[in-house]
């Protein structure tokens, strides 16, 4: 009983730390792609440049907004399951 407790709570938490690598690995390849493309369309139409970084810009911080609070939506279940809250 105890172990299958302990197994229990460590896959909970194993999951949970993969949930947040995961979050952390989409956000940083998705900030990439939109910086990419913006590059891209600013050495396409350069005098487009500053209305695609301001769009770069929010949609890059946008996606990062989400990311945290999916990061923090892991942790705090981490630490819920785990009992160290």
């Amino acid at each position: 009983m105890l172990l299958y407790i302990l197994l229990d709570v460590g896959l909970a938490v194993f999951g949970a730390a993969i949930g947040a690598g995961l979050v952390a690995l989409a956000a940083g390849l998705g900030i990439g792609r939109i910086g990419g493309q913006a590059m891209e369309s600013i050495a396409r139409q350069p005098q487009a440049g500053g209305n695609i970084q301001t769009a770069m810009i929010i949609a890059a911080a946008l996606i990062e907004g989400v990311a945290l609070f999916g990061v923090v939506v892991c942790l705090l279940i981490a630490l819920n399951v785990g009992g160290i809250a």
